[in-house]
């Protein structure tokens, strides 16, 4: 596993424009905190005719510096990586204000994969933390889709992992990630919405398409993807066997593995890596290494096959 290269630096003023590279924009919301980092981005893209990708939470603030920052512009299309109120909850009142149709994959709930809907059908997973559940589009985007401007265009990459409905978005080599690849730490995986496997596949898309440049939806942008991108990998990897180790001397639970995996985090993480925990389970019980030990759920214990 590579040295930490994770960009934890990043100090955004909330509501002010920085230009990233020409026709890029962001401005970062006032809604910084342990999930969220410095704030969720939102970005302008375009000069004259704009999409805005991310209106970001509900904040009548950040509203307003976003009408700011496209003051004598018109914006044309407003896109939502995915479903989560720190990204998309200002979604109708942005189109209000801009009069432009929000474009998004659609139904996080829908979106999930055959096993996490089954799995969800049948078990107490938990989960849901910070869906906006009564998120619509205008229009729905599936994957390869595009969206033109004057000197812009953007493709819709469906991403899953992090939520069942993620969207990235490619300007030439440069991707919008979303939440599925940042720069200042992994991202939550928490089932059934989130689902280890497809993650896994979605990074492994963004590494074929040889990005020179991630803009995530918190934090820094990403001058190196490859090595990002590599390293959540192999973060993943080494969570795994911790996972495998926790389980090496006998079956146990999901928040004795916390403790012991996590016991340099703060403990107000906790409940955050839990669910990267499961994520990791279910994922290794669909591959036969894992069986879980009577009904799957929180107080599941879980056992090595063989």
């Amino acid at each position: 596993m590579t040295d930490d290269p994770f960009n934890r630096d990043h100090a955004p003023t909330p509501g002010e424009v920085e230009t990233l590279a020409p026709g890029i924009r962001v401005v970062t919301a006032p809604n910084p905190g342990p999930m969220t980092f410095t704030g969720t981005r939102s970005f302008i893209v375009g000069q004259g005719e704009v999409a805005l990708i991310d209106p970001g939470p509900n904040d009548p603030a950040h509203l307003t510096a976003l009408q700011n920052a496209t003051e004598g512009e018109r914006v044309t299309a407003i896109l939502i990586t995915h479903a989560h109120i720190d990204h998309s909850a200002a979604a109708r009142e942005a189109a209000r204000i801009f009069d432009a149709p929000v474009m998004a994959h659609g139904d996080p709930v829908a979106a999930r994969s055959p096993l996490m809907s089954d799995l969800a059908e049948r078990f107490d997973l938990g989960g849901g933390e910070g869906i906006d559940a009564t998120f619509t589009p205008d229009r729905t985007l599936r994957d390869g889709d595009t969206i033109d401007g004057p000197g812009w265009s953007l493709r819709a990459i469906h991403t899953p992992g992090h939520l069942a409905d993620h969207l990235s978005f490619a300007l030439g080599d440069t991707i919008f990630s979303g939440d599925v690849a940042m720069g200042w730490a992994p991202a939550l995986i928490s089932p059934p919405d989130g689902d280890l496997a497809s993650w896994r596949n979605s990074i492994r898309t963004l590494l074929a398409l040889k990005p020179t440049t991630l803009h995530p939806g918190h934090g820094a942008p990403v001058d190196s993807p490859a090595l990002i991108l590599d390293h959540l990998l192999s973060h993943r990897q080494s969570r795994e066997a911790q996972v495998l180790d926790a389980l090496s001397s006998g079956p146990t639970t999901i928040p004795a593995m916390v403790t012991r995996i996590y016991a340099d985090v703060d403990p107000r993480l906790h409940p955050a890596a839990a669910r990267n925990v499961v994520a990791h389970l279910i994922d290794l019980v669909e591959r036969g290494e894992v069986t879980c030990l009577g009904q799957l759920g929180p107080d599941a214990q879980f056992s090595l096959i063989g």
